[in-house]
């Protein structure tokens, strides 16, 4: 997503940029680590602290001659033939950039953008390289956790967030407009049901728990790639009359930030995009901790944990319903925007000049 966004900017601003998956485009073995990955969060997250925990140890990416599969990664840099090259992924930091060192430029210009709120359990130390030209996180608590762990201070860069452009939009938004596009009721209690890159979600137990509560509500339920999941909704309660729910595929950048400013509430796993797309809009957030939580995640909640008076944490998605009720103003956290990512973009162009 960031990278996705960082791209779109770029361009934007009348430069070239590719976005490209080292670890799942080349050696075979490293793909197998993503889909690993991606089944934990989806079936056991609380699991993932073995994973984690293995990768800081392994330190598999931390050297040049450690990666397996370099040559498509070599060949895609060369055609391309980048005047900067910037991570969004805390294991390319190291062997991926000092390959490009070492085979195409000793001068080539290397940064990193760490999404991670706050520190915690989860902040990879591979997020660090001191020989890197510039460290960026989206807050003071980033920047001061690379600093921790070895980043000199004169590299660091508190950049701000940085997100897709529909979010930096300052219009105001009508609630009426967007949910009547839904068929849905301007007037009545309105929760996001939101969803990770994976399709990840608890959509059903939390709709039927809903249901069962008798709360006077109503449910848009994205589901992203999940089309089986989007099926049964869509089957289940399309003609529900105990509670309305829109089952949405992917959406685009432009409608997430509109729901993100009119709903009373999004439901989601506090990974750093989702949290900081909720941080930037304003919106109460309760937070999706089902089936434990993953190292990743400790740091965003940490961040919310030291700045809002009560975060609220759901364990069983059961308990949704009772926690809706205790939604007030404090539970919402806001983390103003520039009109754009300027100062990282600024950076960045000084780096490639």
């Amino acid at each position: 997503m960031r990278a996705n966004a960082l791209h779109d900017w770029w361009i934007g601003r009348g430069g070239s940029a590719k976005v490209y998956h080292p670890l799942e485009s080349s050696f075979i073995g490293y793909r197998f680590g993503c889909n690993l990955y991606n089944f934990i969060q989806r079936k056991l997250p609380f699991m993932h602290f073995a994973y984690f925990y293995f990768l800081e140890f392994a330190s598999m990416h931390r050297g040049a001659g450690r990666i397996i599969g370099s040559s498509k990664f070599l060949k895609v840099c060369s055609e391309f033939k980048p005047e900067l090259v910037v991570s969004m992924h805390s294991h390319l930091n190291h062997g991926y950039f000092d390959l490009l060192r070492i085979k195409i430029s000793q001068t080539l210009p290397f940064a990193v953008y760490c999404g991670e709120l706050a520190d915690g359990l989860g902040f990879s130390r591979h997020w660090v390289n001191p020989s890197n030209s510039l460290f960026a996180g989206p807050t003071e608590e980033c920047c001061l956790a690379a600093q921790k762990r070895g980043m000199p201070i004169g590299k660091c860069l508190n950049a701000g967030p940085l997100l897709r452009k529909s979010f930096y939009k300052k219009a105001h938004i009508s609630r009426k407009r967007v949910l009547e596009k839904y068929n849905l009721d301007p007037t009545v209690s309105t929760y996001l049901l939101s969803t990770g890159a994976n399709g990840v979600n608890n959509h059903k137990k939390v709709i039927q728990s809903l249901i069962e509560s008798g709360e006077n509500c109503q449910v848009i339920a994205l589901c992203g790639s999940n089309v089986s999941d989007f099926n049964e909704l869509e089957r289940s309660y399309s003609q529900s009359i105990k509670l309305k729910v829109v089952p949405l595929k992917t959406i685009n950048d432009s409608q997430m930030a509109d729901f993100l400013k009119i709903v009373d509430c999004v439901f989601a796993r506090p990974g750093a995009g989702s949290s900081t797309e909720a941080l930037v809009s304003g919106c109460p957030i309760i937070f999706d901790l089902s089936k434990g939580i993953m190292p990743q995640e400790t740091n965003n909640l940490n961040y919310w944990k030291k700045y809002s008076e009560r975060p609220l944490f759901c364990r069983k998605p059961s308990s949704f319903p009772k926690l809706i009720k205790y939604l007030t103003n404090d539970n919402a956290l806001t983390l103003p925007l520039e009109d754009s990512p300027k100062s990282f973009l600024s950076a960045l162009e000084n780096l490639a000049n």
